[in-house]
C-alpha cells in the first residue's frame, strides 16, 4: 500500500481512542476489517462527521471468525497496522516470574488429557468488553463452540450484559443488550484442535515454530509470539503437555515480570505475569493456590471443555 493509499484509508475512519479489546480480538478482526473497507467504502463515506471525532487514519492463527467490527475499534486496528509496533531493546526479565511460569507448567503437565472426537466441539466461555466510543463500552460474555476438526460450522453466542438495546438501522445490532447467536463458518485461519495436537511439546521447538508462524505480522518478534501463546492458552488447557510447553516457551521470552496482586476481568484475585513486549497492558492471571489460568485483566476465562453439540455445555 503506497503513502497516498495509507492517507486515504486514514481519512475514512474516526479517532480510535483507547481500545478495550484484547490482543487476540484485535488479531481476529484485522482481516475482516480490511474486507469491509474494500466492500463498504461507499457506506463509510456517509458517516455523520458531526458525531465522530476528527478523521484520521498482526495475524496469528486465531480461534474465532470475525462477525462484526465496531468502527472505533476498527480504526485502532488500522492505525496499528499502518504504524507497526515497536518494542523495548533491552527487556528485563524477573527471575521469580520465570520460576512461576515453570511452576505453572509443572502443574499443567500433571492434569489428565481430555479425550476428544472429531465430531465434537471445543467449548470456551469468556467475559470481556468491547469499546465502541468513549462513552459506549459494552461488557459481554461469550461462549463459542468450534469443531474439533475445523470442518463443520460452529456457534458463537454473545450475551451483552451492559449495552444499549437494539435500535432501528443499528449497524452494531449484534452487540446490543441481550443474547445473540452467530454462525462460525469453517475458516482456514482458525487454529483447530487437531492442529493444536500436532504442535511440538518441546519448549524450544514450540517457540521456534511459533516464531516462524508469526513472522512478518507487523510486530516485533517477541510480541507476536506472546500474543500467539496467549491466543492458544484457553484451548490448550485440554492438552496438558502442550499447555505446559506453552508456559515454558513463554518463560524463554525476555521481559516477563510478576504482578503480586492481579485480578482478571471479572475481579477474581490471583497472581499475574506481564511482559514488556506487550507494553504492560495485558496481565495473565493465575489462581494463587491452584495456579489455574484465570484469563487476563482484559478477558476472563470462565470455562473450557468439550461438547457433543453446539449450544450445549460440556458434561460435568
Amino acid at each position: 500500500m503506497n503513502p497516498e493509499e495509507h492517507e486515504e484509508l486514514a481519512r475514512l475512519l474516526p479517532s480510535p481512542g483507547e481500545p478495550v479489546l484484547t490482543s487476540d480480538r484485535h488479531d481476529l478482526l484485522k482481516d475482516h476489517l480490511m474486507r469491509e473497507l474494500t466492500e463498504r467504502a461507499p457506506e463509510l463515506e456517509l458517516l455523520d462527521t458531526a458525531t465522530t471525532p476528527a478523521r484520521r487514519a498482526r495475524t496469528p492463527r486465531r480461534r474465532f471468525a470475525a462477525i462484526a467490527v465496531p468502527l472505533a475499534t476498527a480504526a485502532a486496528i488500522v492505525a496499528a497496522v499502518l504504524a507497526g509496533a515497536g518494542g523495548s531493546e533491552k527487556a528485563t526479565t524477573d527471575a521469580d516470574a520465570v520460576d512461576l511460569l515453570n511452576r505453572i507448567a509443572e502443574v499443567a503437565a500433571t492434569k489428565e488429557s481430555v479425550p476428544v472426537r472429531d465430531d465434537q466441539y471445543v467449548y470456551v466461555r469468556t467475559q470481556g468488553s468491547m469499546k465502541f466510543s468513549e462513552n459506549d463500552i459494552r461488557v459481554l460474555r461469550e461462549a463459542s463452540w468450534t469443531a474439533v476438526d475445523g470442518k463443520r460450522e460452529g456457534l458463537r453466542r454473545v450475551t451483552v450484559l451492559t449495552g444499549p438495546p437494539s435500535g432501528p438501522r443499528d449497524p452494531f445490532s449484534s452487540y446490543s443488550k441481550g443474547t445473540h447467536d452467530m454462525k462460525l463458518s469453517p475458516d482456514p485461519n482458525v487454529t483447530t484442535f487437531r492442529e493444536l495436537q500436532s504442535l511440538p511439546t518441546d519448549p524450544d521447538a514450540l517457540l521456534k515454530e511459533i516464531y516462524a508462524g508469526t513472522k512478518g505480522e507487523g510486530q516485533i518478534r517477541q510480541s507476536a509470539a506472546l500474543e500467539k501463546i496467549g491466543d492458544l492458552l484457553p484451548d490448550a488447557t485440554l492438552l496438558p503437555e502442550l499447555d505446559a510447553a506453552l508456559y515454558r516457551a513463554a518463560a524463554k521470552i525476555p521481559g516477563v515480570s510478576l504482578v503480586d496482586d492481579a485480578k482478571d476481568y471479572t475481579g477474581r484475585p490471583g497472581i499475574g505475569l506481564t511482559f514488556e513486549e506487550r507494553d504492560g497492558h495485558t496481565v495473565w492471571v493465575f489462581d494463587k493456590n491452584s495456579l489455574a489460568f484465570l484469563g487476563s485483566t482484559d478477558e476472563a476465562l470462565l470455562d473450557v471443555g468439550v461438547a457433543d453439540r453446539t449450544g450445549e455445555t460440556p458434561a460435568a
